[in-house]
């Protein structure tokens, strides 16, 4: 099932959020249609060779400046201070929606703060993606690096590709994660997705490595693909879903079978994105198990049994 997702569902998903007709999600802050007449191009045309920290790359920042005002924007080549233009290419016309183009694996901090407009990546995509997000859509034909969509509260970001660890997570030190908005990985993910979010959805089409949700206080996420170990340690509440069986924790107790109402709800909000999940109890049933009983924990795991 996930390898369906990563291909046409995940395109269908990157079509539908950088579309050029007005669409409405039922995700917040969505409501908007992506402006096709003007669009800004960034084509890299000098790779770092050090980190690039580029948080100047979002429509907040640059819609409304002029085209040469955005090539002075500043960015940090390790901690030297250069010029947007020294590493990009500026096409097109200053736009609330943003193409991005290259490889990009070493390119961090891209769309940091968002709250509007639209960024499109083409091509693999570093660390720091969409952190402290609040609204907009970020669409990666790709593969992204750690930290997507790290304590953001709105918006949507979907990865066709694999994301790094952390997704949706806290920063370290910091007692929550992402507080709203919508996540959607078409491949795999690494460690610590989810840790202590409190709201918002993240949905991985392939397999989660260890620690999925951990310390999560709040919030969704569904595993299409399963996960690895020690999913939901020191979860306070939250739901996750996973649509394959996983290796559950002795503090996680077994809380009986049932196909609950409040996934049609789920699956009404995730359609619209191209997601869809089983529900029916012709097709088989959930699986609940409560916990995480060392903190201990009001949060749930329902794993997909099928007849």
């Amino acid at each position: 099932m996930w390898a369906a997702f990563r291909g046409s569902v995940a395109d269908r998903l990157l079509k539908r959020t950088m579309g050029g007709t007005a669409r409405r999600f039922a995700t917040r802050n969505l409501h908007q249609p992506i402006p096709t007449e003007a669009m800004l191009e960034l084509i890299l045309k000098r790779e770092p060779q050090v980190p690039l920290e580029a948080e100047v790359i979002c429509p907040d920042v640059l819609c409304g400046l002029s085209m040469n005002e955005i090539a002075q924007q500043r960015v940090f080549h390790g901690k030297r201070a250069c010029r947007l233009a020294d590493f990009f290419e500026i096409e097109g016309a200053p736009s609330d929606s943003v193409m991005v183009r290259g490889d990009l694996r070493k390119v961090r901090w891209i769309g940091r703060g968002m709250t509007r407009g639209s960024i499109e990546v083409q091509g693999d995509v570093g660390m720091h993606l969409g952190a402290y997000m609040r609204g907009g859509r970020i669409a990666v034909q790709g593969n992204a690096g750690d930290w997507v969509g790290a304590e953001m509260q709105g918006g949507v970001i979907v990865v066709s590709g694999d994301a790094g660890g952390q997704v949706g997570a806290a920063y370290r030190g910091s007692l929550r994660g992402m507080n709203r908005g919508t996540i959607l990985i078409g491949g795999n993910t690494g460690l610590e997705i989810g840790m202590r979010m409190r709201r918002g959805t993240i949905v991985v089409g392939g397999m989660a490595r260890d620690f999925a949700g951990l310390q999560m206080k709040g919030g969704t996420i569904l595993l299409l693909g399963g996960a690895e170990l020690r999913v939901g340690a020191w979860m306070q509440r939250g739901t996750i879903i996973s649509l394959k069986p996983i290796v559950m924790m002795p503090t996680f107790r077994p809380s009986g079978r049932s196909n609950p109402v409040f996934m049609n709800l789920l699956a009404r909000e995730l359609r619209p994105l191209g997601v869809d999940f089983p529900l029916l109890s012709t097709e088989g049933s959930y699986a609940r198990f409560a916990g995480d009983a060392a903190v201990p924990g009001k949060g749930e795991i329902f794993v997909w049994e099928p007849h």
